[in-house]
């Protein structure tokens, strides 16, 4: 596989790399992500029961900033279009933190003085982030028991806290990013890859799929999580569809919502999941000028 390169994105060149991304997206509609941020409050303990390990999550996501958004675009046949490495401004004087957290970060690169002086400002990379996910309405976003990656994106594309419910939380998954294909659920099911009980690195190393970068680095991350999906993709044949909406480490299956049209010229959303909820507000429908399309903030 060709050479990649990882974009170190900071605030001085945040908007230029920000739509570039925008592009490369009509072309590579496969995006792997991943995030550094800085720890957790509350540590679920083993065998806590569904309800409290949402909770200890949406405790730990609502309060706590991101401090690093690697992502990665590809297409079906595994030819990546670019990956970048959002760097956001995180002040350890201000910001809320878990030191054993921030010391591993550290201890793997993260340079927290640059992050507080050129890091990108996270209502700009917020408010921009969610017009380009409004605005691509047909991607596959492949994570690695990406629980709180997509929680973390969640909360920045929207705005908000996340949802009370795991029903809630997974319905609104649904409508913000559609298909979902979390690597470490579907690795239960690949003969040798240990029932999914392995890291990105452990799956990586046996695949003999090779990272570029540093890890725990987002961009690296993410990137080597685009390839070590190709690779299972091709070593097992792997109808993803079979996979699509499911997270190791929850129960609630996230579902992609039917567009239909309305009398106003926008797109409802009505979740295809059996549990009855009520229509959902519109999503404006897409447009030729990026800087016009909603943040989600603003339409759910």
């Amino acid at each position: 596989m060709a050479a990649a390169k990882i974009t170190a994105v900071w605030r001085q060149n945040f908007q230029h790399e920000i739509f570039r991304l925008d592009a490369a997206l009509f072309k590579f509609p496969l995006v792997s992500f991943d995030k550094e941020f800085p720890g957790f409050f509350r540590n679920t303990p083993m065998g806590a029961t569904e309800l409290t390990r949402y909770e200890d999550l949406k405790h730990n996501v609502d309060h706590l900033r991101l401090i690093q958004f690697g992502i990665t675009v590809a297409d079906v046949s595994g030819n990546i279009g670019g990956t970048w490495e959002f760097n956001l401004r995180f002040d350890l004087s201000t910001d809320l933190f878990v030191s054993q957290s921030i010391q591993f970060l550290q201890d793997n690169g993260v340079d927290f003085d640059r992050l507080r002086r050129d890091g990108i400002h996270f209502d700009m990379f917020a408010q921009l982030l969610s017009r380009v996910v409004a605005r691509h309405r047909n991607l596959c976003w492949v994570t690695f028991h990406g629980l709180y990656d997509l929680s973390h994106t969640l909360k920045t594309v929207t705005n908000r806290p996340l949802p009370p419910s795991v029903a809630a939380f997974a319905s609104q998954l649904g409508i913000v990013f559609g298909d979902v294909v979390d690597i470490k659920y579907m690795a239960r099911f690949c003969h040798g890859l240990r029932g999914g009980e392995l890291g990105l690195a452990g799956i990586a190393k046996i695949l003999k799929v090779e990272r570029v970068g540093g890890a725990h680095q987002a961009g690296s991350d993410s990137l080597l999580t685009a390839r070590v999906y190709t690779k299972m993709r091709m070593a097992y044949e792997i109808d993803e569809t079979l996979f699509a909406g499911c997270l190791y480490g929850i129960s609630a299956r996230i579902c992609k919502p039917i567009a239909v049209p309305n009398s106003n010229g926008r797109r409802c959303f009505i979740p295809t999941t059996a549990t009855p909820a009520p229509f959902l507000r519109c999503i404006t429908t897409h447009t030729s000028v990026f800087m016009i399309a909603a943040p989600f903030s603003h339409v759910l």
